[in-house]
């Protein structure tokens, strides 16, 4: 009974939320480089304690990208802010970068509702296998249908350029 009692008062201390002390986070991390050194090794690791366990073991973290990360990133925000200073119509730019996150969160909106309608998704999905299908053999299956899709992609492009007589 005695046995049962400990298993059960065991058992409801999990049930409960008891939780199990996590690791200190210096453990959880994998450094870039680790260099051990032993002291004696008489002893099985499972005979210490923690603490002499870990203490044998010396861990040191090296790497050469932290300083070049840093100097990346200074020379980025120092090219963004010039550009930034260059620029004459802030307020348009501001206002086309606020139209695009609008856009994209009304696309997101717009793509969530026709997701949660039952039978939408798969047949749409459907028409887009069709039309892979048909663009693949529309376009890339033959040569000729490839050297026709190259020039009407640089016909495309002299249109946006504006460089199209």
């Amino acid at each position: 009974m005695a046995a049962f009692a400990g298993a059960s008062s065991a058992a409801s201390a999990i049930l409960s939320g008891a939780r199990i002390a996590p690791p200190p986070p210096s453990l959880l991390l994998p450094p870039t480089s680790i260099q051990l050194t032993r002291r004696s090794i008489p002893t099985p690791s499972y005979l210490l304690s923690d603490a002499r366990r870990f203490s044998s073991l010396r861990v040191r973290a090296t790497s050469s990208e932290e300083t070049a990360g840093a100097a990346q990133a200074d020379e980025l925000l120092s090219d963004l802010k010039e550009k930034w200073d260059a620029l004459e119509n802030k307020s348009t730019v501001l206002l086309y970068g606020g139209g695009a996150i609008v856009a994209v969160w009304l696309s997101s909106v717009l793509v969530g509702a026709v997701n949660s309608v039952p039978l939408l998704p798969k047949i749409l999905e459907l028409v887009g296998l069709g039309y892979t299908g048909w663009f693949v053999y529309r376009y890339l299956l033959f040569k000729s249908s490839r050297k026709e899709l190259a020039s009407d992609i640089e016909d495309l492009k002299k249109k946006i350029a504006g460089t199209e007589l």
